[in-house]
């Protein structure tokens, strides 16, 4: 893949620099990724991948300023060139999935273990160290892989261009396009009931948040109540038409939220788009593979924990999609307790 730095036409004379565009499209990914940093990092330490999306912000914000300071600056009078950015950015970006994804399985799969009696500090310590590692070997791996030199192609209809190579992530495109085939593939052989499970899934969704609104109103109740609890009257109902497996339900719950980023990347692939690894390992992908792992584990983690686990939270609702195929009957309710005569409010506990 090239990317087009300069050109200049021999019979007009007209030169381009092309460095504002390449500016640009790297505001507009610090941009998505800030957003999707915003919406979908919840709790900002509590997991590896969780540190790794703020990192991949804070290089998008680098990456941003060293192309301005390029741009402003010009080429001849900045320390380093377009080329040398865009070419180490693209080897550094397209080193990180891997180990990402590795690290992100094992930081999930010994959440349960003897390291869920860590201290805060200290996970945070452990998954700082662990991508601040991960950085220092793709940095190193780009700057001892990468040969950002610029090459000069001349066209017979006069054109002269300078480009400079640059890769994509084969990693990630392997990952959404198997993603993206794997779930349509579960999901159309029950695409006639996929609409009745939505919809009993939305009531779920909001039956749940109507229980979190009157239990917050039981937390701050007048003096007048001492104790009030949430009884059964709050029962959410069940339903008599046939339920989704718990695998099944779960691939629902992922693809209703992902499809559209999944079948996006797919048409980039299907129409040959290129698009670099600065670009493709963004947040989007990130969070996509992060609950892809959540879901995973949640679903291994259920058949003994239930639908309550110690997985830090995510975009999809996998607690209404694991009622979606288990019921609600079977789960005690949440309870909330304020008793005025002991000055204190009890936790709230789900088991």
């Amino acid at each position: 893949m090239l990317a087009i730095i300069k050109q200049r036409e021999g019979g007009s004379g007209c030169y381009t620099d092309n460095t504002d565009k390449y500016l640009f499209l790297l505001l507009l990914k610090l941009g998505l990724d800030a957003a999707v940093f915003h919406f979908c990092c919840q709790k900002l330490y509590s997991s590896f991948l969780s540190l790794c999306s703020l990192s991949i912000v804070m290089a998008d914000l680098a990456l941003v300023v060293f192309m301005a300071n390029v741009w402003f600056l010009g080429a001849e009078r900045s320390h380093v060139s377009p080329c040398f950015l865009l070419a180490n950015a693209t080897a550094t970006y397209g080193a990180l999935p891997l180990p990402m994804m590795c690290l992100g399985v094992l930081d999930y799969c010994l959440e349960d273990t003897y390291l869920k009696n860590q201290s805060a500090f200290c996970k945070f310590l452990r998954n700082a160290v662990l991508t601040l590692l991960v950085w220092m070997l793709a940095v190193i791996y780009s700057f001892g892989s990468v040969k950002a030199e610029l090459i000069e192609l001349d066209y017979v209809t006069g054109i002269k261009v300078q480009v400079c190579e640059i890769e994509d992530s084969p990693l990630i495109a392997y990952f959404t396009l198997g993603l993206f085939t794997a779930v349509t593939c579960t999901l159309l052989p029950f695409w006639s009931r996929i609409p009745q499970w939505v919809k009993e899934a939305n009531r779920l969704s909001e039956e749940r948040e109507e229980q979190e609104n009157q239990k917050s109103d039981l937390l701050f109740t007048s003096s007048n109540y001492t104790d009030t609890k949430w009884s059964d009257e709050y029962h959410l109902e069940e339903s008599t038409w046939p339920r989704p497996p718990l695998w099944l339900s779960l691939t629902l719950g992922f693809g209703m939220f992902w499809m559209p980023y999944l079948a996006m990347s797919v048409v980039c692939l299907v129409f040959g788009f290129g698009v670099p690894a600065y670009l493709t390992v963004n947040l989007l992908w990130l969070e996509c593979t992060h609950s892809l792992l959540v879901g995973v584990v949640f679903w291994v983690k259920s058949k003994r924990l239930g639908p309550y686990s110690h997985l830090p939270e995510n975009v999809c609702l996998w607690q209404i999609y694991w009622h979606l195929s288990e019921g609600t009957r079977q789960q005690q309710l949440p309870v909330a307790v304020f008793n005025q005569s002991k000055g204190k409010r009890n936790t709230l506990y789900y088991v």
